[in-house]
């Protein structure tokens, strides 16, 4: 295991490395929020599909691969059909208002009324994502090093808030793109092929698994609809992936780079699923299927190539925790702490040096609280649906109405939060955290409420629409800043 050992080293180390490097070019807010919003095509496609390919999609969908067979590959594949819906029909316009945050999104549509209540919605939502993909961190190394769950959750989280804290979203970038091309040797590359030659061949997993493993809707047209609801649909709105469509450099980048990141997650959503399928085959009474993924690593790759796989499954990790993890910081700082001080800046920014060090502030105490909470929960499955559920159920309405209907108004919008936000934990309440109809008839709830509400209360101040108008032509611009003047990184 020395070799393996060796690989992790290095490529944490790496991690760190790439953190002081993006401390360097972090001089504005701008910088540190968005990387400056100069992506290229090759960073943006890269960091977009290191954010929404975390160890759920690793791990777990190894793991659904390995109980379901090819239709495990549901999971990653509505979250890869909801990238390519961002990134053909909302990604330009998004790139082009200039904002931090969904909340600010929000305001900017209906009038500065809606974003202190989505704000909260959202901070949940990213504080979970944070804490879950942290967890995951046990599991990685108790693997590596036989580690305590504690003191992997400790280190594995203080290196990704310690290269978080240091560049903001230039060293997220940064270390996303070198967990981009990890996460594609180690597992598309590397653990496919050999595993797939190791169970015999596709034409030995047929032999040897029942017919429904290989069944591309065999695991349920509901839970396939629950999927797309949830992923599909948490693609458009949530925080973290919007933050990585202000990073783009171009409409054209948000657009087209967010199509090959799509297109990416759809492979890996097979990939994922086969694998699981021929560790079905190899190792058939697992105690549990999210076990495929380390046992087939630790019993069927060389030494080298098990350290680069398992390298693969932490940069999956960490490029999850970290893209979340600054998600949560932002809009703690922007969307929540800041309008309660009052001092909310919505054209341009000013003291630029000073928001840089509130928000690597609030990053570094976000990423305590995330590290603490991992280490206080077992299981937050139940807790990342709860948040996933208001996300989907409180601001999906909203947010889409506000991009595709003049008519919605802040009533409207502020109903829709409040009513599907509440339908959501009434019903699961009623059905279970787990259940499915929660998500369906928050949904319902806060589409009707919106229509509804919007359409008997006054249209929303022309002035406001105009302004709105203006920033999604992108004619709405905050100040450039040095780093901004540069061109356009490759």
């Amino acid at each position: 295991m020395a070799v393996d050992y060796t690989v992790i080293v290095v490529y944490l180390a790496g991690m760190l490395a790439m953190g002081w490097w993006g401390m360097r070019r972090a001089k504005s807010k701008s910088d540190f929020l968005v990387a400056g919003r100069r992506l290229g095509p090759t960073m943006y496609s890269g960091t977009m599909a290191a954010i929404v390919l975390g160890g759920a999609s690793t791990i777990g969908g190894v793991g659904l691969g390995y109980q379901y067979g090819l239709s495990g590959a549901w999971m990653v594949f509505t979250i890869g059909l909801g990238l390519l819906a961002l990134s053909l029909f909302f990604s330009a316009r998004i790139a082009r208002l200039k904002v931090y945050t969904v909340s600010e999104m929000l305001d900017l549509r209906y009038g500065g009324r809606a974003g202190v209540i989505s704000g909260l919605v959202m901070w949940a939502y990213t504080l979970m994502l944070a804490v879950t993909s942290t967890i995951a961190y046990a599991t990685i190394f108790d693997v590596l090093f036989d580690m305590n769950r504690t003191v992997a959750i400790v280190l594995g989280g203080s290196i990704v808030v310690a290269y978080s804290t240091l560049g903001g979203m230039w060293s997220i970038t940064l270390t996303d793109m070198v967990q981009f091309v990890v996460k594609t040797i180690g597992v598309l590359l590397l653990l496919l092929p050999i595993a797939v030659v190791k169970a015999g061949g596709f034409s030995e997993m047929k032999a040897s698994l029942p017919t429904g493993y290989f069944d591309p809707l065999g695991i349920g047209g509901e839970t396939i609809f629950t999927y797309v609801l949830i992923y599909t649909f948490g693609m458009l709105i949530g925080q973290d992936i919007w933050q990585r469509v202000f990073t783009a450099g171009s409409d054209r980048t948000a657009k087209w780079g967010g199509t090959v990141a799509g297109t990416y997650c759809l492979v890996y959503a097979l990939a994922g699923a086969v694998i699981g399928t021929a560790a079905k085959v190899l190792y058939p009474k697992l105690a549990s299927p999210d076990d495929a993924f380390a046992t087939i690593v630790k019993d069927e790759l060389p030494v080298g190539v098990r350290g680069l796989v398992l390298a693969a499954a932490l940069a999956a990790v960490m490029s999850t925790s970290s893209g979340a993890l600054i998600a949560c910081a932002t809009v703690a700082n922007n969307d929540i702490w800041s309008r309660l001080r009052g001092v909310v800046r919505r054209d341009g920014d000013t003291g630029e040096h000073d928001e840089v060090r509130g928000n690597r502030a609030f990053i570094l105490v976000m990423g305590i609280a995330v590290i603490g909470t991992a280490i206080a929960l077992n299981n937050v499955v139940e807790a990342l649906t709860v948040a996933y559920n208001l996300l989907v159920g409180g601001l999906l309405v909203p947010i889409l109405g506000g991009l595709l209907w003049k008519r919605g108004t802040a009533q409207g919008a502020l109903a829709a939060v409040a009513v599907g936000g509440l339908a959501v934990v009434a019903l699961m309440a009623t059905y279970g955290i787990l259940a499915n109809e929660p998500v369906y008839y928050g949904l319902l709830s806060s589409l009707a409420v919106y229509v509804i509400v919007s359409l008997v209360t006054p249209a929303t101040d022309a002035a406001v629409l105009a302004a709105w108008r203006e920033r999604l032509a992108g004619r709405g611009s905050e100040p450039a800043s040095a780093f901004e003047k540069e061109s356009v990184t490759r």
